[in-house]
């Protein structure tokens, strides 16, 4: 605050950073009151309250954030569940394709087996 005051030119990157943390409100509050626009306990009011709704607008930006990734988080869980149920049913209809052609080719040997065990009994 006292190098701004005293007129230092702060670079665009340190000219953010003084602004996002109120210092040059703060310089401009100042000048108001050099100037008998107003006292300093307004000055001091009127920094209080942008701070505050500094505070509240940050807040409500780490709020929408945090809910944005629960979201996000929550839609990729209900894709890999969906990815999963797709998968045990591909699964599934693999093993019971493969349970299937086991009972036919099991069947097909006993059938070959019993015409070969009829054959001698009739002759």
């Amino acid at each position: 605050m006292y190098w701004v005051n005293v007129g230092a030119q702060p670079t665009d990157t340190v000219r953010t950073i003084l602004s996002n943390e109120g210092v040059l409100l703060m310089k401009h509050l100042q000048g108001g009151v050099k100037k008998g626009a107003f006292d300093e306990a307004e000055a001091q009011r009127r920094f209080d309250a942008w701070k505050a709704r500094k505070e509240q607008s940050m807040e409500n930006f780490r709020a929408n954030l945090a809910g944005k990734k629960d979201e996000a988080a929550k839609a990729r869980l209900e894709a890999e569940q969906a990815q999963n149920k797709a998968k045990a049913e591909a699964v599934a209809k693999k093993k019971a394709e493969a349970a299937a052609a086991a009972a036919e080719a099991e069947a097909a040997a006993n059938a070959e087996e019993a015409p070969a065990e009829e054959a001698p009994a009739a002759e």
